[in-house]
C-alpha cells in the first residue's frame, strides 16, 4: 500500500532546497525544524544520500560548528567548499567564517 507521506530523506530534501544561495545551516537544525527523533544523525544520512541528486544543495549543510563535515561525500574533498565559495560564503580550515551570520534557520525562515 503506497504512502502519502513523504519518507525522512525526502523531507530533508524539502528543507535544504529552501536554503538560499550563500547561506548554510545545520543537520541538527533540520532535525529540530522537521521533529526529527533520530536527530542530526537522520539529515547526515540523508546528505550522504543527496550527492547523487544534483537539485539538493547538500554543500549548504555543516555541521552545529559550521565545519564541513560531510566533504568527503562529494565527488572530490574539496568540492563542497570549491560550491560554497562559489556562492560567497568564505571558508577556512574546513571552517565557514562568519557563521553566525551566514547560518540559515528553518524555524525562522520556514516557520513552524
Amino acid at each position: 500500500m503506497p504512502s502519502d507521506k513523504p519518507n525522512y530523506f525526502e523531507l530533508v530534501y524539502q528543507v535544504v532546497n529552501e536554503i538560499p544561495k550563500g547561506r548554510v545551516t545545520s543537520y541538527g537544525a533540520i532535525a529540530h525544524y522537521l521533529g526529527l527523533k533520530s536527530g542530526a544523525r537522520m539529515v547526515g544520512y540523508a546528505m550522504n544520500a543527496a550527492h547523487a541528486l544534483p537539485e539538493v544543495p547538500a554543500h549548504r549543510v555543516v555541521n552545529r560548528q559550521g565545519l564541513l563535515t560531510g566533504k568527503y561525500h562529494f565527488a572530490t574533498p574539496t568540492l563542497m567548499e570549491e560550491l560554497l565559495l562559489a556562492e560567497g560564503v568564505r571558508v577556512e580550515n574546513d571552517q565557514v567564517q562568519d557563521f553566525s551570520t551566514r547560518f540559515w534557520n528553518p524555524e525562522i525562515e520556514l516557520g513552524v
